[in-house]
């Protein structure tokens, strides 16, 4: 097994150049759970693994609540399956919400006003209104807790860490907040070595071939408790050995794909989910001016497995545009394919591509 055996099997399990899925809930729950920081990127995330999908069907599968929007693991916010959501947090928040203590203490949220603002959330949301943050924010200034600077985000957060809340349907351009056992139908708590291993399972086989070091990054987990899940689930998975590094994976059938191109958003699991990013991100490539941390900052382009560049989009008089920024040559035709995939999903007939 070599690097490059690592990107063709991650290429498979990550869904990218080929798909068993058909619904966005089948796809955030295969992987456990998918980035979604940056909203349109989000769903466009998810979107590139469901050929012939659209915006809207992410919309949809959001307000009909299949999958939810929250901040389930490193202080970041995914898309989760809804029946997933409450053992997911129950897992993996206590470790964010301890290391946010320095940084709420810092603004001055101590449990008192978390307290009174746990109070104020239920009060607004309770009967299943679904309310946007600018207003959830106000209820919360009137009642005397200020949301200034990032106390406001600190408090939602530290909400929807505990379960009390997460996000709903949109208003407009404004995503909603509701309350998290009015919004989900009552799910299966797991925990402890169980959620341990269940989240292993679905680490390694979403994102296989992968280290300890990249679950542990993902999911904030100790090296300790990755270990209860590698113990686990070894004699269902397979590892090997790349430069002194152990790569386990589920073995994913045929992973020789053609030629494949790909326009990843910002936070695509493909990037942002290793600690780990050498396998695909020529470190030469850290010197251009649209790098970004990682090569994970920005939208890339994805050809064969590398990040080759990075693209933004531009919408004039209802065009869409796509502006792409190569790290070295590139046939402009390589990338057709995967823009005219991204300009049907938004709902455009076709995207210009410059450059």
């Amino acid at each position: 097994m070599t690097i490059k055996d690592v990107v063709e099997l991650r290429l498979v399990n990550q869904q990218l150049t080929s798909t068993k899925f058909t619904k966005p809930a089948e796809i955030v729950e295969w992987f456990g759970a998918t980035q979604s920081q940056l909203y349109e990127g989000g769903k466009w995330a998810i979107g590139l693994r469901l050929p012939g999908s659209t915006d809207k069907d992410i919309e949809r599968a959001i307000a009909d609540r299949k999958i939810v929007r929250t901040w389930p693991m490193r202080g970041t916010l995914h898309f989760v399956a809804a029946r997933d959501v409450r053992w997911i947090l129950k897992l993996l928040t206590p470790r964010v919400a301890k290391r946010n203590a320095t940084y709420h203490k810092h603004v001055g949220l101590d449990e008192h006003i978390f307290n009174k603002s746990r109070e104020i959330v239920v009060k607004t949301l309770e009967g299943e209104k679904q309310v946007t943050r600018p207003a959830l924010y106000k209820a919360l200034n009137d009642a005397g807790i200020s949301t200034k600077g990032l106390r406001g985000l600190f408090i939602i957060s530290f909400l929807a860490h505990e379960g009390l809340i997460c996000f709903g349907p949109r208003v407009g351009k404004q995503q909603t907040l509701v309350l998290l056992d009015e919004w989900l139908a009552k799910t299966k708590i797991i925990e402890g070595d169980e959620a341990i291993t269940e989240i292993a399972k679905r680490y390694f086989t979403s994102h296989g071939p992968a280290t300890i070091a990249d679950f542990t990054w993902w999911t904030g987990l100790t090296v300790k408790e990755a270990n209860i899940g590698i113990d686990t689930i070894k004699n269902d998975f397979e590892s090997f050995e790349v430069d002194g590094k152990t790569y386990w994976f589920k073995s994913a059938g045929n992973t020789k794909s053609s030629n494949s191109a790909f326009l990843l958003p910002a936070y695509d699991e493909y990037t942002v989910g290793y600690t780990d990013r050498s396998a695909i991100v020529n470190p030469d490539f850290s010197k251009h001016p649209n790098y970004g941390f990682g090569g994970i900052l920005n939208p890339v382009i994805v050809i064969n497995g590398q990040v080759l560049g990075t693209w933004k989009k531009e919408i004039k008089k209802s065009e869409l545009i796509i502006k792409p920024s190569y790290f070295e040559e590139i046939r402009k035709d390589e990338i057709l394919d995967t823009t005219k995939r991204y300009a049907k999903f938004l709902g455009y007939p076709e995207a210009s591509l410059l450059g």
